[in-house]
């Protein structure tokens, strides 16, 4: 069906032909570059190298886990295997154990037929594009060399890294540990069936909020379409009223993706977690901020709000992590709900994001709804274009840059186009074989039209 090797890793559906989908020999083959990769790059050639490895729920990640394990061991090099794990505990354990590097067995927001290797540096940071590029050609050229017997690497578990975690974020100055406990929130939390099941209840409990559970069984039966957007939320709407619960929270299958719902079922909207986190934060400290292209203006009016300054990055989080380290950010991340805050770590952590937003809630003496309304709002519509080898997808850039050359365009990633009161960006996802198309507007109806408007354009270049 699909493999993607991209800057975030290496991503396709089970099952299938050897290259063309994420088969044990490509689990294997990408594994190998990977280690072999950590192997080239470490300075000192004696040293045994470690590797932190993690998974999330879906019904693949046992398998996937233990061929990328095995491989590793292969190459001389000892791993620490989390188990169920999410992305943001292996980004906090790969320091913690002073290991060389990590990889994070999860698809993200995808659905259950895919897995994905994703890959970390000794930082338990995500890897460069020039990092990336050298191992894939590692991964073509069929480079590496295994470890003789005697020289096979190690492997051991340790299952005490959500427990880390959850003590980690609570040592935040900025999460509000006894406000929180005062407020008595009352809370539903949707974890897709996957690790969020079991971190996320974890962290209210440590911060005395009562949690109650929709799909938190951590057996990979995803029930619903598992990316965090309003038309698959509706159960949880419903059960947020029903509970009369303060709010609702939603992850995605590896956390590191955050969204709220309001006490009324109303959405808080993905793109406004991180606005609210960042109102948060830097109404506490002073300084800047970022996030991605596609990300709502909301952001930069709040960061002007506290005297702030706002920059956008290029797609994708290694690309907004370095920005925001270019930039001294203290705050950022992505619209889909990715909060980035270094005063933790360098990586999207829907547990750090939850514990600030209680925070703010818990101080702020407003109800979420309230919270929500006090911001800008701003309307998005998100669309794609399924691709096929018969669209030439620069060639439908270049066309739409040259029809809106006299508007303020970027083109750092894909083409983004600001309008006074609206903005529409078109990129290619890293993620899957389709073209993205955000638009915002000061309107849904608005941001609707707009969409409709470039769907139509982009039809008619590609010859649809």
């Amino acid at each position: 069906m699909a493999l993607i090797k991209s800057i975030s890793g290496i991503r396709g559906t089970i099952g299938g032909k050897v290259s063309d989908n994420l088969t044990p020999i490509d689990v294997v083959k990408f594994a190998s570059a990977y280690g072999y990769f950590l192997i080239n790059e470490s300075k000192n050639k004696g040293k045994k190298l470690t590797v932190v490895i993690g998974r999330d729920a879906r019904i693949s990640g046992k398998m996937v886990s233990s061929l990328v394990a095995n491989t590793l061991v292969g190459l001389g090099i000892d791993v620490i295997d989390l188990g169920l794990s999410t992305t943001p505990t292996v980004e906090i354990a790969v320091p913690l154990e002073k290991a060389d590097g990590g990889i994070i067995l999860t698809a993200s927001h995808n659905p259950k037929q895919w897995n994905a290797l994703k890959l970390l540096n000794h930082k338990g940071e995500f890897l460069n594009d020039k990092q990336g590029k050298a191992i894939l050609e590692i991964a073509e050229n069929d480079t590496c060399v295994f470890a003789e017997v005697d020289d096979l690497g190690s492997y051991s578990k340790n299952k005490k890294y959500m427990n880390i975690h959850v003590a980690e974020v609570l040592k935040l100055d900025l999460v509000n540990v006894e406000a929180i406990k005062k407020a008595n929130f009352k809370v539903v939390v949707d974890a897709v069936n996957s690790t969020g099941g079991i971190a996320i209840p974890l962290l209210l409990d440590a911060l005395g909020v009562e949690c109650v559970k929709l799909y938190c069984e951590p057996n990979g039966q995803f029930p619903h379409n598992p990316e965090p957007l309003a038309e698959n939320l509706t159960e949880i709407s419903k059960l947020v009223v029903q509970e009369k619960a303060d709010l609702g929270i939603v992850v995605d299958p590896d956390v590191d993706r955050l969204a709220l719902v309001s006490e009324d079922g109303s959405m808080f909207g993905e793109e406004y977690t991180l606005v609210a986190c960042a109102d948060y934060v830097l109404s506490h400290t002073s300084g800047n901020t970022v996030s991605n292209l596609s990300s709502s203006r909301a952001l930069s009016d709040v960061t002007k709000k506290h005297n702030g300054k706002y920059q956008a990055s290029a797609v994708g989080e290694v690309n907004v992590v370095q920005l925001m380290k270019d930039n001294n950010a203290i705050i950022g991340g992505e619209g889909n709900g990715g909060i980035i805050y270094p005063a933790s770590h360098y990586g999207r952590d829907s547990l750090v994001g939850v514990a600030l937003f209680l925070s703010h809630l818990a101080t702020s003496n407003m109800s979420c709804k309230t919270l929500r309304d006090s911001y800008p709002s701003y309307f998005m519509s998100k669309n794609k274009i399924q691709l096929t080898p018969q669209i030439n997808v620069e060639e439908i850039l270049q066309e739409v840059e040259k029809i809106y050359k006299k508007e303020k365009i970027s083109t750092i990633d894909g083409v983004k186009i600001d309008f006074e009161k609206e903005w529409v960006h078109l990129r290619k996802s890293n993620t899957e074989p389709i073209i993205r198309i955000y638009t915002e507007s000061d309107s849904q109806k608005n941001a609707d039209v707009l969409a409709e408007k470039m769907l139509s354009q982009i039809a008619k270049i590609a010859g649809l």
